[in-house]
């Protein structure tokens, strides 16, 4: 179901960059303490993730944003409230995310659900019993809609998504305009880098034949790099197969999106409407909150996390209740 939310932004944060900068640059997040792992996957290739110290109670897996990571804003608040409500908290990495080249040619994309996968799985092996939910931001958001579209029957009670790319054109051509190009050269920066670190570490990849270097917009980055890295015909051809807007209809786990109508990545061609969700989804849509961000607050400068606030009460109403 579709329907308004209640959030309202802080009076001094209205505008949606003022909100997008203030939540990932400003607002002050204390840093959980946690605990590496790193999970051999069946390719050759590796994960790693981080677990919040406390042992027992249910589990959320946290898949986090394009270049994200364990230190994303997002990721530490979360992290930090779980465990005061009981709920263990295990961050994965997309490969090459957490500071090592991964080891194979492809990394991760928006509809890269193969990890998820492994990751559900790996965790439901080893605690059989625990209840389980799974947090998707951003690009993990839409990754995590893909796989439980494509996964009826995975072990997850409960799952959320916020701010994701539901349509991945409409957020190439978005990030391609205005202040929002801004964002664009960033993640471009930050992608080719990493790119890059992989070039050195396995030059037997080729990856420089990609040309890599001379793209300046997702639009050439995904139809050069993400497209042949990870078996699509062209840019075109990966927006269309990973986004995940017509897939929301047949998704049969208990899931929450939240998004924003002013979100800077994306325009309002990504918002559904209640015919393309499923029973099982709700889409709580904002007029305001920017993406992944959602600050809220009456006095200046003193901004409220809103957003760990609404994903930790939900995810506690559906592990924590009987």
């Amino acid at each position: 179901m579709l329907y308004s939310s209640k959030f309202r932004p802080a009076w001094w944060l209205r505008n949606p960059h003022a909100q997008t900068l203030w939540a990932s640059k400003v607002q002050p997040t204390p840093t959980p303490v946690t605990v590496k792992e790193r999970l051999q996957t069946p390719d050759a290739d590796f994960l790693d993730v981080n677990w919040t110290t406390n042992n027992t109670g249910p589990i959320t897996l946290i898949f986090h944003g394009l270049t994200g990571s364990v230190n994303s804003q997002y990721a530490k608040s979360l992290m930090h409230l779980l465990p005061q409500h009981g709920i263990r908290a295990v961050l994965m990495h997309f490969r090459g995310c957490s500071g090592e080249p991964n080891r194979t040619p492809g990394s991760y994309h928006s509809g890269h659900t193969a990890d998820i996968a492994f990751m559900a799985k790996t965790i439901r092996d080893r605690y059989p019993d625990a209840p389980m939910a799974a947090v998707g931001y951003s690009l993990g958001g839409n990754a995590l809609l893909k796989y439980l579209a494509d996964n009826p029957n995975n072990p997850l009670r409960f799952a959320m998504s916020v701010s994701p790319p539901l349509a991945l054109a409409e957020g190439a051509k978005r990030m391609n305009q205005g202040f929002s190009k801004v964002y664009q050269r960033v993640l471009i920066k930050q992608m080719k880098a990493a790119v890059r670190a992989k070039h050195k570490r396995y030059p037997e990849f080729n990856l420089d034949e990609l040309n890599f270097e001379n793209v300046s917009t997702f639009s050439e980055f995904d139809h050069q790099i993400t497209a042949p890295l990870h078996g699509y015909e062209s840019g075109a051809d990966y927006y269309r197969r990973a986004s995940t807007l017509d897939d929301l209809i047949r998704i049969k786990t208990p899931t929450h999106v939240l998004w924003s109508r002013d979100d800077p990545f994306f325009t309002e061609a990504c918002i559904p409407s209640n015919h393309q969700l499923a029973e099982a989804v709700d889409f709580e849509l904002t007029e305001h909150g920017g993406h992944v961000a959602f600050i809220s607050g009456r006095v200046p400068f003193l901004g409220r996390n809103w957003l760990c606030e609404r994903v930790g009460s939900q995810l506690v109403n559906h592990l924590c209740s009987n």
